[in-house]
């Protein structure tokens, strides 16, 4: 009796025709790069689109375009270095940039994942109020599910019930036909913009950039490339799945934009988050399109807080050299399940004091990620054009071109959004 091959994940290779192993193949490497852009789409993300779509209209649509190409280009890289080195971006950082580096970025990178979750449990709570769940009783079952999930489960089991949470995002973009925009106007503003000089413009510009590239994600994509061990051999799939979740997730941003520049924005409506403009939406577009918006807030969030505190768990613990990954037990790797399971108590925790500021908290996380990119991206620029650990998988010359231009404008905006949120008058307008 012979074997059946398996793939460099564990899982059975695909027999049969060419066509049946490539599909095979590829429904096998697929996961990382969907989900990590997806779950970019969070409660924070959620509520800028919504915001930028509110107050400004169709106007903004056009900064989503340049915006997936970067995604693209960074969301690559991070995940070429896994498939090539095998190794996660905290391990990489600590074995070139030494340990004094890692520790500082690691520790910036705790303070603005906690503020993140924080964050994450804020916006479940809100959408389950929608529905009339108090969050007393939300918030502690949300942190369960999510803490039983990863804590109690496979690695494989775990990317099937993210991929399955990724579905949830077409809600927004039913919302968005609910609402019955004028797909005219939605085309000529996203391919010929008006281009404004205030600084509310401006600043929803940065926010919308910075909301869609975040430290987090490259920790946690390289992470999961290397612990599914998808080597060189699969990266041109792996390629792919990075591609194609960049895509979903700014096609999702784009309708959560046109749902509210459709209904909100003509209507003079303002709103502060995601939970108001579903609120807003009832009166304008019907309790449906209330319903559908509030859902996709809720599996966004709790989507979010599984995966912030995971990314977390992975970059600390592969930066100071313990045992990561949720195939292991605790006996095997208490550090990370450990640290995972505080980041939730504490996330889930501080949304359950009555009466918590929860601005300074939140407040704190964006300057902290403002100010952790820029090392980020720079590092990983660095790592990926290094011959001893890239071989042929360095950039070329085209592609460093983007890198580089891309990190220096992701640099320039993130140092404004800094500037901007402790100097709000600094920025011309």
């Amino acid at each position: 009796m012979t074997s059946r091959p398996v793939a460099s994940d564990g899982a059975p290779r695909p027999t049969g025709s060419p066509l049946v192993r490539r599909l095979g193949l590829f429904l096998a490497v697929i996961g990382p790069g969907i989900i990590t852009a997806n779950v970019d789409n969070d409660a924070g993300g959620i509520a800028t689109y919504s915001i930028a779509g509110a107050h400004f209209g169709y106007s903004l649509l056009w900064v989503l375009l340049p915006v997936t190409v970067a995604l693209v280009v960074v969301q690559e890289m991070s995940s070429r270095l896994g498939a090539i080195t095998g190794k996660g971006l905290a391990d990489l950082i600590r074995e070139n940039f030494g340990l004094r580096i890692t520790f500082y970025l690691l520790l910036a990178l705790l303070v603005t994942d906690i503020g993140n979750t924080v964050a994450e449990f804020a916006g479940w709570a809100a959408a389950l109020e929608i529905f009339g769940i108090p969050r007393w009783i939300s918030v502690p079952i949300g942190a369960f599910v999510v803490w039983w999930m990863v804590v109690k489960g496979t690695y494989r089991t775990v990317e099937k019930i993210f991929l399955i949470a990724c579905t949830i995002y077409v809600t927004y973009i039913i919302s968005a036909l609910v609402a019955r925009p004028v797909w005219s106007d939605v085309i000529r503003q996203t391919f010929a913009p008006n281009i404004e000089s205030s600084a509310a413009w401006l600043l929803m510009i940065i926010g919308i950039v910075g909301t869609t590239i975040a430290p987090w994600m490259q920790f946690y994509l390289q992470s999961s490339i290397v612990e599914k061990r998808i080597g060189p051999a699969e990266y041109r799939i792996a390629r792919w799945d990075v591609i194609v979740g960049c895509l979903i997730t700014d096609i999702v941003a784009f309708f959560i934009i046109v749902a509210c520049g459709a209904t909100l924005y003509p209507k003079g409506i303002r709103i502060q988050g995601a939970e108001e403009a579903a609120l807003a939406l009832e009166p304008l577009a019907g309790a449906f399109a209330k319903d559908l918006f509030a859902l996709g807030l809720a599996n966004a969030s709790l989507f979010a807080a599984s995966i912030l505190p995971l990314a977390t768990a992975y970059s600390i613990c592969e930066g100071l050299g313990f045992e990561a990954g949720v195939n292991k037990t605790w006996a095997e790797a208490p550090q990370f399940l450990g640290l995972y399971t505080l980041m939730i108590a504490v996330g889930a925790g501080v949304i359950l004091i009555p009466g918590v500021p929860l601005f300074p908290v939140l407040f704190l996380s964006q300057v902290v990620n403002g100010l952790l990119l820029p090392f980020v991206l720079v590092f990983m620029c660095i790592l990926i054009n290094r011959h001893d650990l890239m071989g042929e998988h360095v950039n070329g010359r085209f592609w460093n071109f983007v890198s580089w231009g891309t990190s220096a404008v992701m640099i320039l905006l993130t140092l404004l959004l800094v500037i901007a949120s402790f100097f709000p008058g600094s920025v011309p307008g």
